[in-house]
Order: C-alpha cells, then structure tokens, then sequence
C-alpha cells in the first residue's frame, strides 16, 4: 500500500474531480431511494425539468426527460436535492421491456454521487426505455454528499445489497451495470467475490482504471519516499485511509488491486465489458490502465471516434460520444453511429444536439 504523498494525491483526486456539493450534517436530508421530490423550476438561472415517473408500469420514453451533455448539467441536481436520485433514476415500479430485458444501475465514481455523477447518462437512458437505478455508495459517517470514500471492498456489499433490491423489485434475473472510475474497479470486487458474477450481463466502464494509476509518475515517488522514510508509512496510511480508503486502493500497484487480479482475471467469465477511455484523462494515467485484452472485453477510446473530443476524466460521464457508446453496448443490436462534435474539457457539449 503506498503512502507518504498519498494525502496529497487524495486532495489531487478531490480537485480534478470537482466535488460540486460540499458539507454533510448541514447538507438536505437524505431522501428515501424509492423516489425523490419534486424540483423547483429554475435554480440559479437553470431550468429543471420535474421527474415524473415513466407512463404506465414499464420503462417508457412517453414523457422525456432534459438530456444535457454538460459538465454543469449536474448543477440543479446537486443544488435543489444533493443527497437524491438523479432524473430518470430510481422508479421502483418501472418493469423491464422485452426490448430492454434488464435494469441498468449506474455506480458513481470517488467523491461523487448519483446525482451529480449521472445527470447526462440517467435521464438519457431513460428516454430510451430503460429502467435505471442508481445509488451513492462509499459515505462516510455523518457525510452525506461525497461519495466513494470507504475502502471499496466495503462499499461493494453495499453494490450488492442494492443489485438484489433492484433484481427484487423489477423481477428479472440479471442487471448491467454502467460504472465511472472507481464505479469501474469497485464492481470487480463484486463481480469476483460476492456472487456478482450470476446476476451481471454487460459491464460498460466509463475512465476506466483495472490496472489503478501512477497520477503521472506520483507512485514511484512514493515509493522512493516510503524507502527514504519508512517510519512515516504506516502513520500516513492512516491518516489519508480515515480520509479516503478507496483513494490509495486506486493507485497502480494497491494492495487492493493485487488481491483483485492474483487470480489473473481482469475481464471476469460470462460478463460482456466495453471499456470508454479518453487520452486526455488526467486521473488515470496512463489512460491504457482501462483497457481489457480478453475476448469478451471491447476498448473504446473516445478520439478514435472523433478527434475534435477532448473530454477528459470528469467530462467522459457527459460526452455525448461516450454516451452513444454507452447505449451500443448496451443494445448491440441497435447501435447506432457514434455522433462527432466538439466537446471541451471540464465543460464538455452542451450545445447538443
């Protein structure tokens, strides 16, 4: 496990992921998961739409929701109700079609949450007929708006514990799951040791890192430093671990992700995955640590597709290329071409469509 500039890499993270919502006694309180309120209809200037549940019992596209392909998208979310479900989520009568068979649950990535994390790919997928679900995992005691903190062993039975609820609740057999950095290497844990395996179908992994990150050349400092100064290791690994478990299990070469892959397996058996990397991220370096060469893994780099992106790790969850990815591995067999636009880093395109 590494550790002496781990505190640092830990405030990195929170920087370069842009925590939208801070606070956690005084924050709103927590809503229950079978739905969240109604919305005010304009925050700050931003229009919000209502969430109505989908029309009669099953997913439906009958009444649309906003699909904003922006970073700020998330904005009137976070500020109206932190602590809900984002638009199109989380409609616990919502039944299966026979086009769309299974649910989709979307985990968020460290020092997110669902709202602020799926505010583009929630409503989305909801307009094309999917039921979707999602849930904050990794909270803290007492914190309420930061999510994926907790070391990720632990926060993936709480993955566990939510897939059952959504299997239990729409009737069918088998979930996909749609996963943002670490909602991409959390899940394996669940995948391989939990009985994850029996109820996933597809995995699609947006900034993927299986193999954790060298935050451009930070881990081998941090080694150097833990030989120059071992008395401080295991002081420092604490200190960040009370602040952030998962922070220092993301780091290439975690102790984590050794226990992960020692059985060599990085695409798990039965599973269809489609990885969604940019070269442009700046949290997963190198942006390869996303992808997977086994045979029932696709890669996906999002400039492969359209030069003009430069969306980087946090813009990926509202790039509209990945999006259009997202909803082709999800319904190979009615995939459409990827769309090619101009989207900036940390903004990304909200002029479209």
């Amino acid at each position: 496990m590494h550790s002496a500039l781990s505190v640092v890499i830990s405030l990195l993270m929170v920087a370069v992921t842009g925590v939208t919502a801070g606070g956690s006694a005084s924050a709103a309180p927590r809503h229950a998961v079978g739905g969240p309120p109604a919305r005010r209809s304009h925050v700050g200037g931003w229009p919000v739409a209502p969430r109505p549940a989908p029309a009669g019992n099953s997913a439906s596209a009958d009444s649309p929701y906003p699909v904003v392909y922006s970073v700020a998208a998330a904005a009137p979310e976070v500020l109206t109700d932190p602590t809900g479900a984002p638009a199109g989520a989380n409609n616990w009568s919502c039944k299966p079609s026979s086009a769309h068979p299974r649910p989709v649950v979307l985990v968020h990535g460290i020092l997110a949450t669902m709202a602020e994390n799926w505010a583009t790919l929630s409503p989305l997928l909801a307009d094309n007929g999917y039921c979707v679900f999602a849930f904050t995992y990794g909270l803290d005691p007492g914190e309420d708006v930061v999510g994926g903190l907790q070391m990720m062993q632990q926060s993936s039975y709480q993955l566990a514990a939510f897939v059952d609820r959504v299997l239990a609740a729409t009737g069918a057999s088998k979930v996909d799951l749609v996963g943002h950095s670490e909602g991409t290497v959390m899940p394996q844990y669940y995948l391989k040791f939990l009985g994850g395996a029996g109820k996933v179908s597809r995995f699609v992994a947006i900034a993927p890192l299986y193999q954790g990150t060298t935050l451009f050349g930070l881990v081998m400092l941090i080694n150097a430093l833990e030989v120059a100064f071992p008395a401080l290791t295991q002081p420092i690994q604490s200190a960040v671990a009370t602040f952030c478990g998962a922070c220092q299990e993301l780091l290439q070469g975690s102790g984590f992700l050794h226990l992960l892959y020692a059985d060599g397996i990085t695409a798990v058996p039965g599973i269809t995955y489609t990885t969604i990397m940019t070269r442009y991220d700046e949290l997963v370096t190198p942006y390869t640590s996303g992808q997977l060469n086994a045979p029932n893994a696709t890669n996906h780099v999002v400039q492969d597709q359209c030069p003009i992106d430069y969306s980087e790790h946090v813009t990926l969850a509202a790039d509209p290329v990945a999006a259009q990815d997202v909803l082709n591995a999800l319904d190979p067999a009615q995939s459409r071409p990827v769309p090619c636009t101009l989207v900036l880093p940390l903004v990304g395109a909200p002029w479209y469509p």
